[in-house]
Order: C-alpha cells, then sequence, then structure tokens
C-alpha cells in the first residue's frame, strides 16, 4: 500500500445541476462542470492537466537558464465515440516559447527540446499515467 506522503486524492462535491467543486487537502478549490458559464469541463480539466504538468517540468529545466519572453502551451485532443466508448486520442502538445537574445536565452533554447522531451519521457506524471494506460476502479461507499 502507498504511503501518506505518496497518496494523491481530491474530493468533489455537486453544488448545483451541472456544477462540481474540486477541494484538495491544502484547501485549493476548483469549480468546473458541464461547461455552461464558462466553466471548464472535466476533459478539458485533464487537458490542462497534461499540459501544465508538462509546462511546470519545462519551465523548471528552462528558466533558470533564461526568463522565457513568451511560455505557452497548447494541448490538443480529438475526442472519439466508438465501440469502446468516449475518450480522447491524438492527444497534442505545442510549445510557442521564446527566450530572449544572448548567451543565457541560447542556453535555454538549447535545452527546451530535452526539457520537453524528459518531461513526456519521466517526469510528467500527469501524461506518463494517460499513456501508459493506468486502470481505473471504482466503488460505492457504505453510505451511498
Amino acid at each position: 500500500m502507498a504511503s501518506q506522503e505518496q497518496h494523491r486524492s481530491v474530493s468533489l462535491r455537486r453544488t448545483g445541476e451541472g456544477n462540481l467543486v474540486a477541494m484538495n487537502a491544502r484547501g485549493g478549490e476548483l469549480t468546473f462542470g458541464t461547461g455552461e458559464e464558462g466553466r471548464f469541463t472535466p476533459v478539458e480539466l485533464l487537458l490542462a492537466a497534461i499540459g501544465g504538468c508538462t509546462a511546470l517540468d519545462v519551465d523548471a529545466l528552462t528558466s533558470r537558464l533564461a526568463e522565457p519572453e513568451r511560455f505557452e502551451l497548447v494541448v490538443g485532443a480529438e475526442k472519439v465515440r466508438d465501440a469502446d466508448g468516449n475518450r480522447l486520442q491524438d492527444i497534442t502538445l505545442t510549445f510557442h516559447v521564446t527566450f530572449p537574445e544572448g548567451e543565457q536565452g541560447d542556453a535555454a533554447r538549447e535545452r527546451l527540446p530535452d526539457a520537453a522531451a524528459r518531461s513526456h519521457d519521466r517526469l510528467c506524471t500527469v501524461s506518463r499515467t494517460v499513456e501508459l494506460g493506468t486502470p481505473v476502479s471504482w466503488s460505492l461507499a457504505e453510505d451511498a
């Protein structure tokens, strides 16, 4: 069994029809739902989590060399509905990163491809979990 330090969890609470709030142990809250009123959907949150995890890795590995002038990441995917059920496929991450001219910017630019590859291949827990196909289980609490 995983130690408490390694275990990760969030709790979700329904706040209205098609609306949820996710809470973490540190007191953070994130409202989302079916997409009305500008809220994120669960699929968009998955894409944001993949992109966010990768962006944080890449930023940590490059910005120590030079502060980026622009750092944006676009995450896209195709939603498929077929005999296997609803899912995403062809998830893509496109970096739009520029660094200042000069030696430090050159070093950061040179590190960028390796940083993105390291995040994809080893570091990003979210994308690694999706790519490796981790099983998801469910249960009903006794008070359900």
